[in-house]
């Protein structure tokens, strides 16, 4: 048995998350034992340092962003003398971070000549409704998401509804498919996948899959993409994990986009693993949903693509071998659809300003379904004071949660929310993994982002806002069904938490922005 456990350690050790680890603790030991050689026999140079500190402290004050996330800087300064100053400013200094951002807003350059608004799009939209107008026009000309007709959107309320459709519309593919997940690990689902991705590919049709880097970690091999182009499938790993600190790999790219000819496209919380179609059983039943486009809105999500593609590429891309075909007459009964992404890199907080979009302009209800709920400030007040007006909010968590301190987390949100008249339900059956918003039957929103820090500021993510489109309905009918598989949280259950639950969600309160 011992000889077994010391095989299993040493497995883990020499792993590559094994050793990856070892190198970061080497070089934040190197880092630490720097300061405290200074304080011991350069005192002089030490004394400058907190200097430094404070001038950190002064500028954390006066700078702009997150409160919470501030909050949390002076803490570490204040906790950790010194070296929380000099990691701050090793974190604000990042050269990589930098040559990104510039990069991207290139490439955002290079598109926006094919993610143009169209003017008669806009005054209709003025016409029906002035408040979604307002919120086109912020994505559309600040961010380069405009706002479409002629798209059909369909919605998927599992993991499995959506992956029977992607694969069929894969097999129909006949000039180009685009994937970009933040999980795939090998299995079922992503062998169903792989094998059309084969024949596609032998077929003559360009297939281009890239994937985050957490994936390189323990779910595919490190040289998968040389394997991939054995089959002709160009393959890319998003933001490699590399054993340097590094702010920037706390930057995933954590969209979920399917793009198939231009004509059709897929996004929501659905990636590509077993647990997502419950072929796979983890955290119980999982519960996620998905959308599929149909039309002039894909356009969107092939520009989004193709600039996280290009982002280390030096030619040029040829984007017009890939604009979605143009309809010949106006579909009412599609509505309106506006796919965007949010970039951590692009000083706008795009999914927060969508989900406070629909909260602050309901009439009736908003229904939210998300796997977390770690809220800053802002998000709080808006959930809370738009309760307290009579509005019907409803917000769906798992039962069963995939991270425990999230989850503890999470719990330290109830008590104010529900004094407030916000109602909290957990899903019985398992993990609810889905992100949507559906609100007076007529707005919703699906996609990857979920009310967390990580996905309101450190991931790259995307979702689709349709207004008026006809399959809002089913939206709001599962989460009806959602609901009646749920247990409501009342404030006596908040109350009788643990005294060790209570104690530990306030004291990993300090680190939210962190998670």
């Amino acid at each position: 048995m011992k000889k077994r456990a010391k095989s299993g350690l040493l497995r883990v050790v020499f792993s590559r998350i094994g050793i990856m680890a070892v190198l970061l603790l080497l070089q934040i030991w190197i880092f630490v034992g720097s300061i405290y050689f200074l304080k011991m026999y350069a005192p002089y140079i030490y004394g400058a340092l907190i200097i430094v500190e404070v001038v950190v402290l002064i500028q954390l004050i006066n700078s702009s962003g997150n409160p919470e996330t501030k909050m949390t800087w002076m803490l570490v300064v204040l906790i950790i003398p010194v070296f929380g100053a000099l990691f701050y400013l090793f974190v604000k200094s990042q050269l990589e971070s930098q040559f990104l951002k510039r990069r991207l807003t290139t490439l955002k350059i290079e598109t926006g000549e094919y993610t143009r608004q169209e003017e008669e799009v806009v005054k209709a939209l003025w016409a029906s409704r002035s408040a979604n107008a307002q919120l086109s026009y912020y994505l559309s000309n600040r961010l380069g998401f405009p706002t479409y007709r002629n798209t059909e959107a369909r919605y998927f309320p599992s993991g499995e509804k959506k992956f029977a459709a992607m694969l069929h519309e894969l097999e129909k593919a006949k000039k180009f498919i685009f994937l970009e997940y933040f999980i795939v690990e090998t299995g079922y689902m992503w062998n169903c996948v792989l094998d059309i991705l084969k024949k596609k590919a032998a077929a003559g049709v360009e297939v281009r899959f890239m994937y985050d880097g957490m994936c390189s970690i323990s779910m595919l091999p490190y040289d998968y993409p040389s394997q991939l182009k054995q089959y002709g499938i160009r393959c890319k790993i998003v933001n490699k994990l590399k054993p340097f600190l590094s702010t920037i790999q706390n930057n995933r790219d954590h969209r979920k986009i399917c793009v198939i000819d231009g004509k059709v496209a897929f996004t929501g919380g659905v990636n590509l693993a077993d647990e997502y179609i419950n072929r796979k059983e983890r955290f119980g039943h999982w519960k996620d949903t998905a959308v599929m486009l149909r039309g002039e809105a894909v356009q969107s999500f092939t520009m989004m693509f193709l600039e996280m593609w290009n982002v280390d590429e030096k030619t040029t891309e040829n984007y017009e071998a890939y604009l979605s075909p143009k309809s010949a007459g106006l579909r009412r009964e599609w509505g309106y659809v506006i796919p965007y992404g949010d970039s951590p890199f692009d000083n706008e907080n795009v999914g927060e300003e969508v989900y406070f979009h629909i909260l602050n302009h309901a009439k009736k209800y908003v229904h939210i379904m998300t796997p977390y709920l770690i809220l800053d400030n802002e998000m709080m007040r808006t959930l809370t004071r738009v309760a307290k007006s009579g509005i019907e909010v409803i917000i769906i968590m798992p039962s069963i949660p995939d991270k425990w301190y999230a989850f503890m987390l999470a719990k330290t949100y109830y008590k104010e929310l529900i004094e407030s008249g916000v109602q909290i339900y957990e899903y019985r059956p398992g993990f609810v993994h889905a992100k949507v918003f559906v609100s007076d039957g007529d707005t919703a929103t699906v996609g990857t982002i979920n009310l967390d820090y990580r996905s309101l500021y450190l991931h790259f993510e995307c979702g689709t806002f349709l207004y008026n489109n006809s399959e809002i309905e089913k939206i709001e009918e599962d989460f009806g069904r959602t609901l009646l598989k749920c247990h409501k949280v009342t404030l006596m259950e908040v109350k009788n938490m643990s005294l060790f639950s209570k104690i530990a969600g306030r004291i990993l309160r300090l680190t939210a922005p962190l998670m």
